[in-house]
């Protein structure tokens, strides 16, 4: 059995009170949570552009309507980035992931002063990726 995976505010809150390396751990750790992405989904089409890191997202419909992101990256921060950026948004309908303010969800984590800028560079490409896929669902 799986633990669940923590909130965004839960993780907001324990980040707040680590030191640097322990908040670069933190987020590494967090990409471990991440569903298993089949190999054969790690295409040229799943792949986020702008990435210092390859950055895979491909996203999924569960039952009930609700998008659910698998993801993955050759790089243990990035996953953990991917991972961060997708718990704001996981298993949520189209329009709210569409409507969701990830930006500022991660704005506790302040990545850009956490990580090198080639770090952080690909996130908008990501959050753009995840918007662009909500949208096709919507509507």
């Amino acid at each position: 059995m799986t633990t669940p995976s923590p909130t965004l505010a839960e993780l907001a809150e324990e980040y707040e009170f680590l030191d640097a390396d322990d908040r670069y751990r933190l987020i590494i750790d967090l990409g471990r949570t991440l569903d298993a992405m089949p190999e054969a989904l790690k295409t040229d089409a799943t792949l986020v552009r702008g990435c210092s890191a390859s950055v895979w997202v491909y996203p999924t419909r569960t039952d009930d309507g609700s998008l659910h992101f698998l993801a993955d990256s050759n790089a243990a921060i990035t996953k953990g980035i991917i991972a961060l950026v997708l718990l704001s948004v996981q298993d949520r309908a189209p329009a709210e992931v569409a409507a969701a303010d990830i930006e500022g969800a991660l704005a506790p984590f302040d990545l850009k002063n956490q990580l090198s800028s080639n770090r952080t560079q690909g996130i908008p490409n990501m959050i753009a990726l995840i918007r662009e896929t909500a949208g096709r669902y919507t509507g």
